[in-house]
């Protein structure tokens, strides 16, 4: 009670919106669900797709993409993946698939990309995959994103790749940790949400406000490692690491500013004051958020009929949390929570709704796994 009657004086005074919901949803009834391993030995695997042929594709953050089949067997190394700076947080990151995957045979994957020295950034390439055997290659590799400036960091690189409905390419960022105040600069590429069209042109309808860097879409970002478009609305929902405490739930809209690190619901590692605080005018507030943190990564809406519960929800991966969150929506507000595979004590880093209406999940391990969620009764 007390720290939340500390957050909304500064509201008042302000006279901004409401603050967003509280950290802690109503739990909602516990899901009877059992886990499947499908594949172990991936080294730190980061972004998972589901090919046409049945197969997975897999990047690992060791800096490779394998392809692995349902009975767990995992290829060589796709050949012609550029090398990506393996320090830290950083490696090979996502992939997706271009929507005319099945005739044109591209992918989309992003990375830490060295720039020479100790500088990196994040990068998107893509490249035509061409299956040989239970491995491939990947053919006309060319990089149509860089993120700018390039910095000294091992951290913060963000990287989900989203399509949206118009074929457009979303791409998560973050703040590269040291640099945070530079997710308030629109000059820059850091702690920005940024969409591409497939060629990396910018498309004509970004905000393109002055000063704004025309690829960008929205600022003031942490460093966001779950995305994943609502099933009905066709809008981007982002979940993005707070520091201690203050991982976010938004919903970016065009040319809008989430605050970071001016307001925050979290701390500092070493305790201290972030910011001004939880609010400011003209700066927007998530729709949900954790604190303590779990350390958000992969996000996935559930659709599908296996778990006919769980429709319309937000899957949700835990890193320092280790399990899975379930939010429970109504419209644009988190109404409840449940937390599963909390007993398993594994680091979520992937999240994804499989052709068979199943939950896959990926582990950050050294000796990660490839996770299948299905009902207790299946």
């Amino acid at each position: 009670m007390l720290k939340q009657a500390a957050v909304y004086l500064p509201l008042i005074l302000l006279g901004t919106a409401a603050l967003a919901a509280s950290t802690k949803a109503p739990a909602v009834p516990a899901s009877a669900v059992k886990v499947e391993v499908v594949a172990k030995g991936l080294n730190h695997p980061w972004g998972l797709q589901f090919l046409p042929d049945g197969r997975l594709l897999v990047t690992e953050r060791a800096g490779s993409i394998r392809i692995v089949t349902l009975d767990g067997r995992l290829s060589a190394p796709v050949a012609g993946v550029p090398r990506a700076d393996v320090r830290g947080q950083g490696g090979m990151l996502d992939i997706a698939l271009s929507p005319d995957f099945r005739s044109s045979g591209l992918v989309f994957f992003s990375f830490s990309d060295p720039r020479g020295g100790l500088s990196n950034g994040t990068s998107v390439g893509r490249g035509r995959l061409v299956l040989e055997g239970e491995s491939g290659r990947l053919d006309d590799v060319r990089i149509i994103f860089r993120q700018e400036p390039s910095y000294a960091s091992t951290m913060h690189f963000g990287s989900r790749l989203v399509f949206a409905r118009d074929g457009n390419l979303f791409v998560t960022t973050g703040d590269r940790y040291s640099a945070r105040d530079e997710a308030q600069n629109p000059a820059n590429h850091l702690g920005k949400l940024i969409r591409t069209a497939p060629d990396g042109s910018a498309p004509a309808d970004n905000p393109k406000l002055p000063g704004w860097r025309p690829e960008i879409w929205s600022i003031g970002h942490r460093n966001v490692q779950g995305a994943a478009l609502h099933p009905q609305t066709g809008k981007l929902w982002t979940i993005e690491h707070g520091a201690r405490g203050g991982d976010e739930v938004n919903i970016p809209d065009k040319g809008k500013n989430y605050g970071w690190p001016v307001i925050t619901y979290g701390r500092d590692y070493s305790g201290a004051k972030i910011g001004i605080g939880v609010a400011k005018e003209g700066l927007e507030q998530p729709i949900y958020y954790w604190d303590p943190s779990i350390a958000p990564s992969g996000a996935a809406f559930y659709t599908a009929d296996l778990f006919p519960g769980w429709k319309g929800n937000l899957l949700v991966g835990a890193l320092a949390g280790q399990a899975l969150h379930r939010l429970v929506l109504e419209g644009e507000r988190v109404v409840g929570e449940e937390v599963l595979l909390k007993d398993r004590g594994e680091r979520i880093r992937d999240v994804r709704q499989g052709p068979d209406g199943a939950v896959w999940l990926l582990t950050d391990d050294p000796r990660g796994e490839i996770l299948r969620v299905v009902p207790a009764s299946g």
